[in-house]
């Protein structure tokens, strides 16, 4: 646990949500004293493998909505995942 106080906080918000995310919990601080605790959220837990993987630098994540593959992805012959995907939901 790291204390924080309330100007730094605002001043520098976004880093120190960053932090939060990677696991770390903030005590903020009013002139020296303890007024708040920010903490992760509890992930679910078969989510475990994806944050081990942003956590030793595998994967990035920054929060927002997953882009997807920049390429498209061929199955063996040719096929697109995209069209097994939408046979599979027929």
């Amino acid at each position: 646990m790291e204390k924080v106080g309330i100007r730094d906080l605002k001043a520098r918000l976004s880093l120190h949500l960053q932090r939060v995310r990677e696991g770390m919990t903030l005590v903020v601080t009013d002139r020296g004293r303890e007024v708040a605790t920010i903490s992760p959220v509890n992930a679910r837990a078969d989510m475990d493998w994806a944050w081990k993987m942003v956590r030793e630098g595998r994967a990035h994540w920054n929060g927002g909505k997953p882009a997807g593959s920049r390429s498209r992805v061929r199955l063996e012959g040719g096929a697109r995942v995209s069209d097994a995907v939408i046979e599979d939901r027929g």
